[in-house]
């Protein structure tokens, strides 16, 4: 970064990205313990991941809307707000048992989850020069990563119970808190010092000439295929982060949660270095290049190696993904000039991805079995590797 005056609006952010995650790992610890206490069977206890990846879909483009008239800040701390209605849903729901509410809930708290990311990921890629972009969303990605696993342990600490033994009437004082935290995060950020900034070209169409001749979201080439990478990648970033434990189960490994540890390792790994070597030592574009030939030869070293070496790759898969994100979103969203907040709308959108492509996963590996389902990967990262190549720079 090139100056200090970014410190304070990157700490605020990076306090929100920490709540998304926090968000995320709330809806993830659900999945188990809905199942668990409503007698649910798997595929119905995902549907909570399902209910909140569609928000994405729903609420990207009316969250674009939101931004316009209200502008970044408020809308920042209008979603903290939102998160506070989704938790606080969520103690009826225990109190009912009702399913039903809790995806209500959950899509809640998605569709706050889709407001804060289409005012945060914008504003932390505008913030400075969009060179460094990479940079300041692996510092994002970190903090992030930092909440994923938190929620489990809070509400264990919080209620005195092992995590197994928490049930639907133990939630009430962990959400309280939890309620009370995001109204005042909501609050401070209503009052945070953070600038309403613009991208090049979003007041002065001049600054901008590629933009200005634009009357659709669909004339930007470079955006589209951006959001289609994004979309891909989110996905396979899932199966990184999250099949590890599955695998070493089905293929009979001794001690198989000894593998959990590794993919959060190997993302915090990738955005530290991305933190220190961009744009000083590598560009953006060079490191997405780099992390997709990685992510080709990881996927097909977990087909065609032996279960106790492929296990090890799939482990280590989330290191070749960590600069990814970082890098396709400035590079999609560069030269959108007026149509920058609709474009990171679309870019948002494209997180319904991580929905999608773990259920076409999951089907294949019935199919074919453990292993081979990996094979799902490899056209991915192929296209991930062709944006980064060629598809970055197509202009009309």
């Amino acid at each position: 970064m090139s100056s200090n005056k970014y410190i304070v609006p990157l700490a605020f952010i990076g306090m929100m990205f920490f709540t998304v995650g926090f968000a995320t790992g709330i809806n993830g610890y659900f999945v188990p313990f809905l199942e668990n206490n409503l007698n649910l069977t798997s595929a119905q206890s995902y549907l909570v991941i399902a209910a909140t990846f569609l928000a994405f879909l729903v609420f990207s483009f009316p969250a674009s809307s939101i931004i316009n008239k209200i502008g970044y800040k408020r809308t920042m701390s209008l979603s903290f707000f939102m998160f506070a209605l989704a938790f606080a849903l969520f103690i009826p729901a225990a109190r009912m048992e009702s399913f039903a509410l809790y995806l209500l809930a959950c899509f809640i708290s998605g569709t706050a989850n889709t407001v804060l990311q289409a005012a945060i990921n914008p504003y932390v890629t505008i913030l400075g020069p969009i060179d460094s972009a990479a940079q300041r969303i692996s510092i994002m990605g970190i903090c992030n990563s930092l909440a994923l696993a938190l929620p489990s342990v809070f509400i264990a600490a919080v209620t005195r119970k092992p995590i197994e033994a928490v049930g639907l009437v133990d939630l009430d004082k962990p959400l309280l808190i939890i309620i009370g935290v995001v109204v005042l995060l909501g609050i401070i950020t209503f009052f945070a010092p953070l600038e309403e900034i613009k991208a090049e070209g979003e007041e002065n169409e001049e600054d901008c000439p590629y933009a200005a001749g634009k009357t659709s979201l669909w004339q930007f080439p470079h955006l589209l295929l951006g959001a289609l990478a994004l979309f891909v990648y989110v996905g396979v970033e899932n199966l990184a982060l999250l099949t590890v434990l599955d695998y070493a189960q089905e293929q009979g490994l001794s001690n198989p949660e000894s593998y959990t540890i590794w993919p959060g390792i190997g993302m915090a790994a990738g955005y530290i270095l991305g933190i220190i070597c961009i744009p000083r030592f590598i560009s953006q574009v060079k490191a997405l290049r780099i992390c997709t030939w990685l992510a080709v030869l990881d996927s097909l070293a977990i087909v065609l190696t032996p279960p106790q070496v492929s296990v090890w790759c799939v482990a280590l898969l989330s290191f070749a993904c960590s600069l990814m994100y970082p890098a396709i979103w400035p590079l999609a969203i560069v030269d959108l000039g007026k149509f920058t907040k609709k474009g990171s709308s679309l870019l948002v959108a494209s997180i319904g991805g991580g929905a999608l492509i773990p259920l076409l996963f999951g089907a294949m590996k019935d199919w074919v079995g453990p292993q081979p389902a990996y094979w799902i990967c490899l056209p991915f990262y192929l296209l991930i590797m062709y944006y980064a190549y060629y598809g970055y720079k197509i202009r009309k």
